[in-house]
Formats: structure tokens, sequence, C-alpha cells
């Protein structure tokens, strides 16, 4: 689904990455950890085009999307969601999703202006879909909420229901748990199962290690800008360099 090729990424003389290469299975749930300043953040925002790479390619089911605006890439089926919750504050829920459902609208300015009856047809399935994913992911009640007045855990529900909306094939999560109390990890944990359960490849930089064991299939380990590691979840476990890298070496 996703191959990341020698990426490096050179910040005014500072290397923030070096050399990453991995690849992501179709329908996996892979997780890229490492310590703070590893380059995880970094990473994500060159595979979602936020940030042009110094050298490296990143490649989509096969094809070269190197350099692609995020734009570009959510119609090609690549969405994410941010480390901090990145909504229409003052909109409603249900509004907020409506607007991924309207990347794929064929409706233009002006039928929507006249309130032409396909624009009207196409606005009705447009919140009905909108309805679906706020039912999959468990907030329906709080649809006419302003999103600026929704506690940080629905706030985080509501940019994942967003991205889904937009139908992709492959999501990318930025610290999905970030902010969330025992409960909601547990509830985001089964959420990021059932999308996997969906067909959607999921790919989450991720602190909480309890999290990444339990529902990752494979697991990328960066440590100052490099990779350090990549396998199962018991795999990265049992390795040493890892275990120096989170804990520090005593040796």
């Amino acid at each position: 689904m996703l191959e990341v090729s020698g990426i490096t990424q050179i910040f005014g003389g500072v290397t923030a990455l070096e050399d990453v290469s991995f690849t992501v299975a179709k329908g996996a749930i892979t997780g890229v950890i490492g310590p703070n300043g590893a380059g995880k953040t970094t990473l994500f925002n060159i595979v979602t085009g936020i940030y042009t790479q110094t050298a490296g390619r990143v490649f989509l089911k096969g094809s070269d999307v190197s350099g692609l605006p995020p734009e570009k890439l959510a119609r090609l089926g690549m969405v994410r969601t941010f480390q901090n919750i990145e909504l229409f504050g003052g909109m409603t829920v249900l509004e907020n999703v409506m607007v991924g459902l309207h990347t794929r609208s064929s409706s233009g300015l002006l039928a929507c202006s006249l309130r032409m009856p396909w624009s009207r047809l196409e606005e009705k399935k447009i919140r009905a879909g909108a309805l679906k994913w706020l039912e999959f992911t468990g907030i329906t009640d709080l649809a006419d909420v302003t999103a600026g007045n929704l506690p940080f855990g629905k706030g985080r529900l509501l940019e994942i229901a967003r991205a889904l909306a937009v139908e992709p094939e492959i999501i990318l999560m930025d610290e999905p748990a970030a902010g969330l109390n025992s409960h909601e990890t547990s509830d985001l944990a089964r959420l990021i199962q059932r999308i996997r359960d969906l067909g959607i490849t999921v790919v989450l930089v991720e602190h909480d290690m309890e999290l990444v064991m339990d529902i990752c299939d494979r697991i990328v380990v960066l440590n100052l800008g490099r990779k350090l590691a990549e396998g199962t979840p018991r795999e990265i476990q049992e390795n040493h360099e890892v275990i120096a890298a989170y804990l520090g070496d005593d040796t």
C-alpha cells in the first residue's frame, strides 16, 4: 500500500531524517515509534505532502506520489489526522464530517447557490453519509454540537470520522491517543481495529506503547532520524537496540 524509500530531510543543516525506508502492507496496522525528536512527525509530514523531502521517494499503491499536495493525495486515497486536533471550530460536528464528503461532490458553486435539484439530492446523500461515519465513531448524539465546544476525546473521534468520510484506502494518525484517558484509549484501540476491518490500511505514530503493542501488526522504530528496527511487536519488544534507545544503555 505504501512504500517510503530513502527519505532524508535536512532543515538548515540539521538532519531530521536520514535514509529511512520501509513498506506498509495493505490492510495492516503499522506503528511508527521512537523517542522524542526521532523524526516521526516529520516523516508523516513528508508522506502526506506537507513537507517536501530533501531526498528519497514516497510510493502509494506502487505509484510515485512524492511532492504531491495533501488534497491530491486525499483523492488518491491517503488521508491523515494530526497530533493537535484540526477541526472547523465554528461548524457543527455533522458539518465537519460533511466537509470530508464534499471533497468528492460533483455540484459546483453555481448549482449549490441556485439550489438545483441535483445539488439538493447530492447534499442529502452527503448528510446521510456523514451521519453514517458519526455512528461508526460513536458520536451521533453530538451531531448538532459546535465542534469548538467538544471535549478533547470527542474532538479526536470527530477528526477521525471526517477523515474516514473521504473514503480513504490508507489513514495516517499522528499520536491519536495523545491527551486521552485510559478508557478513551481502550475505545480508540477498538475503533482503529474496526477501521482496519473495513479494509483501510492504518499507520500511526504513537507514544502509548501498550496501545501500539496490542493492535499493530508491524512496528517501525526511529531513533535520531534513522530507522533503528522493524518487525512484529514481539520482535520489537525483544530488540536490545530499541530497549537501549528508550531506556538508555547502561552497559
